[in-house]
């Protein structure tokens, strides 16, 4: 039997388009599969997030100062 390399190159090309076709075939089959549905998609409601009224940094200033005067006026009134 003589083997030419045309023959062995087409039989080698033969199983390269095989392969091709067979491996579009796969890759068109799971872009259908994961194409979703027409169901309308869930939206999640926004987080809105509520400042509170900060406090003054004076205001921590007056119950130390009360309680100072307090102190002072009891120590004077001694």
């Amino acid at each position: 039997m003589l083997v030419t390399a045309t023959s062995v190159m087409g039989l080698h090309l033969e199983d390269k388009m095989k392969k091709i076709a067979l491996a579009a075939a796969f890759a068109a089959a799971a872009t259908a599969g994961t194409a979703g549905t027409m169901e309308e998609p869930i939206m999640e409601a926004p987080v809105i997030v509520e400042e509170t009224a900060a406090s003054s940094s004076a205001a921590g200033i007056w119950v130390p100062l009360v309680l100072l005067a307090v102190v002072a006026a009891v120590v004077l009134a001694d």
